[in-house]
């Protein structure tokens, strides 16, 4: 990635030179990559890729008008170019009233190092090793009959950001993957599964070896599902699927969804859309998360905060736009690619853990469902009605006890967060984390 101790002085005379051209006021985006993969299967290397790559973006204002442009190419005529073509489609497009720049007092002035960078960049030689102890485990585990591979990954990725209204900032991430799938046979039926970890450091990866007999675990465990009948039930999310209520709420408390008042939430802030006892807390400085930044795509500083407490929703996810579309200040929740504008997302958003054990959260439980993969996604955040297709575990007198597939639950958003309870085994994993979660009240439909 070499362009990223001149990066800021790239950028910065690409804004003057925009400005120079007709800009009102500018921003522009640099973001360099490299990764590197190796994938095994049935014991043989299958691939070893790597891959690397600088992309530019460029946004321009000329009054109320904005545009934005990208391209690969750091030649000075590519980006001269480049310039020519945003400030012509900016004088041609729709004026947008909230469209602009966070104002000067807004932008961080000091950022907190987060120090997301172990500076390990792994031969190919160790991935293949991680991805053959993975796979190798897996295989090995009695009813393992297949394997869809094992992969192990690297990346890095520096994100520069300039603005013409004095911000301007950098970042770098790392990120060591380790994955395996396997099939699992018997009577001449399969079931497959699988196993992941991802994390800034490598030092966090679990071991390969124990990670491939989790996958094959899971796979096994998944043999001979049955079918249920459709009834109201209680359904519990095991962590790996948990967090999608978290993103569902995101999506519902976003900032453009409620300015234009396609939200169930839309006229709920202060309220308590949640049991009282659940806090959903977002955390974007934390030294080791997946999606944590300390400033946001329009330079704004990230803060932690708490989305609900107990219970009381307490924010909207802003960035500038749609602050300034419901006369509030932004939340510093601006994301964005350098070929995207801004839109709000969560960054390190988590369920609280609960007081009580999973065994405690279930062991009340006569009959209900334990779910452990979700199948596409059926959710109508204007009314809050939710289906979704799901696999997992029928639960029977407060454990579990066979496998279910091929079901959907059912239930609306509002309803299913005031009867959410979390359980205390919340782990760091996705960067949009909860513990398990059980929700009663749903709808399991079946045979």
């Amino acid at each position: 990635m070499p362009a990223s101790a001149h990066a800021p002085d790239l950028l910065a005379d690409l804004i003057a030179r925009a400005q120079r051209a007709g800009a009102d006021a500018a921003d522009a985006m640099l973001v360099e990559s490299a990764g590197l993969a190796a994938t095994r299967r049935l014991g043989k290397l299958e691939k070893i890729e790597r891959a690397e790559g600088t992309d530019l973006g460029l946004r321009v204002f000329i009054g109320q008008r904005q545009a934005l442009v990208s391209t690969g190419d750091l030649a000075s005529a590519s980006l001269e170019r480049l310039i020519e073509n945003a400030i012509a489609i900016a004088r041609a497009v729709p004026e947008d009233r909230y469209a602009g720049l966070a104002a000067p007092d807004q932008i961080a002035r000091e950022l907190p190092e987060l120090d997301l960078d172990d500076g390990q960049e792994p031969p190919a030689e160790t991935l293949s090793e991680r991805a053959a102890a993975a796979e190798d485990a897996a295989l090995a585990e009695p009813g393992i009959t297949n394997s869809e591979g094992a992969e192990a990954s690297w990346s890095r990725a520096r994100v520069t950001l300039v603005a013409s209204n004095g911000f301007a900032g950098q970042s770098a991430r790392s990120s060591h993957s380790l994955s395996a799938a396997v099939i699992a046979g018997s009577d001449g039926r399969m079931e497959r599964d699988y196993e992941f970890a991802t994390v800034v450091r490598a030092r966090d990866l679990p071991d390969p070896a124990e990670l491939g007999r989790r996958a094959a675990e899971r796979a096994r465990r998944r043999l001979n599902p049955r079918k249920v009948r459709s009834q109201p039930l209680p359904v519990v999310f095991d962590p790996r699927v948990a967090g999608s209520i978290v993103r569902h709420l995101a999506s519902a408390i976003a900032g453009p969804a409620v300015a234009r008042g396609t939200t169930f939430l839309k006229d709920r802030l202060g309220q308590r859309v949640f049991a009282p006892g659940v806090t959903i807390l977002e955390d974007p400085l934390r030294g080791d998360g997946l999606r944590s930044r300390s400033f946001d795509a329009e330079g704004i500083a990230a803060t932690p905060r708490r989305l609900v407490d107990q219970g009381v929703l307490t924010t909207w996810l802003l960035d500038c736009g749609s602050a300034r579309q419901l006369g509030l200040e932004t939340t510093g929740h601006a994301a964005r690619g350098v070929s995207s504008p801004p839109s709000p997302a969560p960054a390190n958003a988590y369920v609280e853990a609960g007081k009580v054990s999973v065994d405690d959260l279930i062991s009340d439980i006569k009959q209900g469902i334990y779910v452990i993969e979700m199948l596409g996604s059926g959710i109508n955040y204007i009314t809050g009605d939710y289906s979704r297709g799901a696999a997992g575990f029928w639960i029977e007198n407060g454990t579990l006890a066979w496998p279910v597939s091929e079901i959907t639950i059912a239930g609306n958003l509002s309803a299913m967060f005031q009867e959410l309870t979390p359980a205390d085994d919340l782990l760091f994993r996705y960067g949009i984390d909860a513990p398990t979660l059980r929700i009663d009240g749903m709808t399991v439909a079946g045979q």
